[in-house]
């Protein structure tokens, strides 16, 4: 009230009628729903015009849309700038991720350049670096490294003694890991653009924030361990599935003797130096014009080093060795491998995606354009087939380099397309320069680059904040990608996330609502100190659709709330009036001409009364009809425990159910009319219209369930419930008329009206109706 008093300018005042559905809609005409037939969608999607034609032909190739607009002078210098800069990190991020697929360097090359192509014709995101990315590359990695171990290739040369050396034929190894790499990738191609095709890039809406930062997570470990060997130059084995991240990092720590101090000094030099100066580029970004490109810089001064050392002859350090130039011609799939491989390449495929929508949709907001998902979905797809026949690896996004292709200023795929041609200048001209590099150099690149993703560590304590079971999901699904492997632990991270979308819906937050006096609002009365439940109107509300899998729990909240449940009390209530009946028919108690029943001085056993009730049930004799009234408020003449029932409304929010199944419906019907034979009115507010409808189709309504019931909101039903209650329309459930059935042969006897006063406590508990 001093709010409404001090501002009565916020205040606002609402004149009209208290509406139930049937009011409602006599005072609203209702509109008909015309569904459209199957043939007007199918003649609609048919026609066709100039206007449509080249929507759809935009559409699909988004380059018309945005190059028409190009502005040159304005946005070309900055896109040369980019392009440069972002071509330099997809020549060494290529590189480097070849090692995680476990394929030669030169095909991380192919990895980087050809992907861009298609993409500046078909993708709709104009920010992001389409490319390798570590996690989707280790993905791949380890199909190939399972399908290919060394021990596959090992052969035997015979020496002039006649000893065999066991060795391993390098040449065919590599040449089947790189048919099995470029096999994946087509699978991964078909499946994406299949699923573009189906219009079903909605699937990336299922990996969740948490269960993203889970995988990605446990991915840079996995990524940080297979990285180390390289660093370490120690030998250790292939593994995949359970425990694949466990078992290399055993091995290295049993082979540690065999550490290449070389390689592994260049290794730990490079990642202390490029995450100092990334830190460097990352504080002074608004002070720097174009980021420090220590990749780069490190790449050149660690092949000179190299080359000038000989590092390879005289410390046999593990170097590139071997980029040859130019591209080789398409491959065909293996296509007998797909069986093999088909489990891991869809779950690469959808991570694929995840990861290049994300990012596209993180920079579209920021620079106001939109882009499309199915479209994407159809990119994507083309690019990894296109990539996959020119023996290149996945392609999708990488957080870095898209940072790097944004923040050097890149308006359009221009800084993509100039990016490519960079690669293209290394794979004609400069790639055997890069041939003396160590590779423990770019394992370093890569695990200095992980910091981003090790860093969503910190996200845990926020989400356990936030949400406790967003954080579970986060830490379950991390665990379960170390110790299960990428695919399987994605595939039980999204199990367990959709679980926890079930157990929230089957088990919702349900709460009693009271009124704030004076207005129309409603809210938990466990949240506020001024709020308070209105006498004789119970308001429970359910924050959840009703449907099969949470109806039961529905009923139990419902009993719990509002503290009575109505089966019961009707079952004892029956049991009390059977025990009160019989007592008449015995002569134990008598009704008074006032309806008053007494005991006439006779002891009352009505609660030993189970064997004769069965018995009065079977007799046929002759009866009369007499009609009392029972206090269930008051003692009664039986030793039955009846609940109280301290109300005479319950009204049913639904303002927050967005759906009823059929199971539900039924379900609702019943416990209402459960609640209106205990003497409850039982009343729905803030229905949907969608639901009243879904209602009306299962056969909510009938004679004892009537439309009026509903009312548009909570505030409604308790003003009908108040004025009803006033007219005396609603009275307290603590009465109950109830039919006798008395002996006709000994008619009921009425006492003088002095004897009633010797039965005060029957007086209170039965109070009779003159027949």
């Amino acid at each position: 009230k001093e709010i409404m008093d001090r501002s009565p300018e916020h205040n606002y005042f609402v004149v009209r009628p208290i509406y139930s559905k049937p009011t409602f809609e006599e005072d609203n005409e209702t509109k008909a729903r015309v569904p459209k037939t199957f043939r007007d969608k199918l003649q609609k999607s048919c026609t066709c015009s100039s206007k449509r034609a080249l929507r759809v032909v935009k559409s699909m190739f988004p380059i018309l849309d945005w190059l028409p607009n190009y502005r040159v002078k304005e946005w070309l210098p900055s896109d040369i700038i980019s392009g440069v800069s972002t071509g330099l990190v997809c020549t060494l991020q290529g590189l480097a991720f070849a090692l995680l697929v476990a394929v030669p360097p030169r095909y991380g090359l192919y990895a980087a350049f050809f992907p861009i192509l298609p993409y500046f014709i078909l993708g709709t995101s104009r920010h992001i670096s389409v490319g390798p990315f570590p996690v989707t590359s280790l993905m791949v990695g380890s199909v190939v490294l399972t399908m290919t171990p060394d021990s596959n290739f090992i052969k035997t040369i015979n020496g002039t003694s006649g000893n065999g050396t066991a060795i391993i034929d390098t040449n065919a190894r590599d040449a089947q890991r790189v048919l099995v790499a470029i096999t994946m990738t087509y699978l991964i191609g078909f499946f994406q653009l299949g699923m573009g095709v189906l219009q079903i890039g909605f699937i990336v809406r299922y990996l969740s924030d948490p269960l993203v930062g889970g995988f990605t997570t446990a991915a840079a470990f996995q990524v940080f361990v297979s990285q180390v060997k390289i660093i370490l130059a120690v030998p250790t084995g292939n593994y995949n599935g359970v425990l694949s991240v466990i078992y290399p990092i055993i091995d290295i720590f049993k082979n540690i003797r065999q550490t290449n101090i070389a390689d592994l000094v260049a290794g730990l030099l490079t990642i202390l130096i490029v995450m100092v100066v990334k830190e460097i580029n990352t504080k002074y970004q608004h002070k720097i014009p174009v980021p420090i490109p220590i990749e780069v810089i490190v790449t050149i001064i660690a092949t000179g080093i190299s080359y000038g050392v000989d590092l390879k002859s005289k410390y046999n350090a593990n170097i590139v060795q071997n980029i040859p130039r130019g591209f080789l011609p398409p491959q065909n799939p293996d296509v007998t491998l797909f069986s093999s491989i088909v489990s891991s390449s869809f779950s690469t495929a959808v991570v694929a995606y995840a990861v290049a929508v994300s990012v596209g949709k993180v920079y579209a907001t920021k620079h106001d354009y939109a882009i499309d998902g199915n479209q994407e979905l159809l990119t994507f797809g083309i690019c990894n087939i296109f990539t996959g026949a020119f023996s290149g690896f996945i392609a999708t996004t990488a957080l870095s380099r898209t940072a790097v292709q944004e923040s050097t200023g890149g308006k359009t795929q221009i800084a993509g397309i100039i990016s490519a041609a960079l690669v293209l200048v290394v794979i004609f001209a400069l790639g055997s320069l890069l041939e003396p590099l160590q590779k423990s150099v770019l394992a370093a690149i890569i695990i200095a680059n992980l910091k981003g993703m090790f860093m969503q560590v910190l996200d845990v304590p926020r989400l356990w904040r936030q949400n406790k079971i967003d954080s579970i999901i986060w830490v379950f699904t991390c665990i379960g990608c170390i110790i299960l492997g990428l695919d399987l632990g994605l595939l039980a991270g999204l199990v367990f996330e959709l679980v926890t979308v079930v157990y929230r819906t089957q088990f919702p937050t349900c709460s009693a609502l009271g009124n704030f006096p004076g207005t129309d609002i409603y809210k938990n009365i466990k949240d506020y100190k001024h709020v308070a439940e209105i006498p004789g109107i119970k308001i429970f509300k359910c924050n959840s659709p009703i449907f099969f899998a949470n109806i039961d729990y529905f009923k139990d909240r419902l009993k719990a709330v509002v503290g009575v449940d109505a089966a019961r009390v009707l079952k004892k209530r029956t049991k009390a009036l059977r025990m009160i009946q019989n007592l008449i028919k015995k002569g134990r108690l008598r009704a008074t001409k006032k309806g008053v029943v007494s005991t006439m001085g006779i002891d009352n056993e009505g609660f030993e009364m189970e064997k004769e009730l069965e018995e009065m049930e079977e007799s046929s004799i002759p009866t009369t009809e007499v009609e009392i009234r029972v206090d269930w408020d008051s003692d009664l003449p039986v030793k039955v425990a009846v609940p109280k029932v301290s109300f005479h409304s319950l009204i049913l929010d639904f303002s927050a159910a967005s759906f009823l199944d059929v199971v539900s419906v039924k379900s609702l019907k019943l416990v209402i009319k459960e609640f209106q034979k205990i003497g409850v009115n039982v009343y729905i507010a803030g229905y949907d219209d969608e639901i009243a409808q879904k209602m009306e189709f299962c056969g909510f309504f009938d004679d004892a369930v009537k439309k009026d019931i509903m009312f548009i909101s909570v505030h409604d039903a308790v003003l009908f419930i108040k004025i009803q209650t006033i007219n005396g329309a609603i009275q307290d459930p603590i009465f109950e008329k109830i039919s006798l059935m008395q002996d006709s042969k000994e008619p009921l006897t009425f006492t003088d009206d002095e004897t009633e006063e010797t039965y005060d406590n029957q007086r209170r508990a039965i109070h009779g109706l003159s027949s």
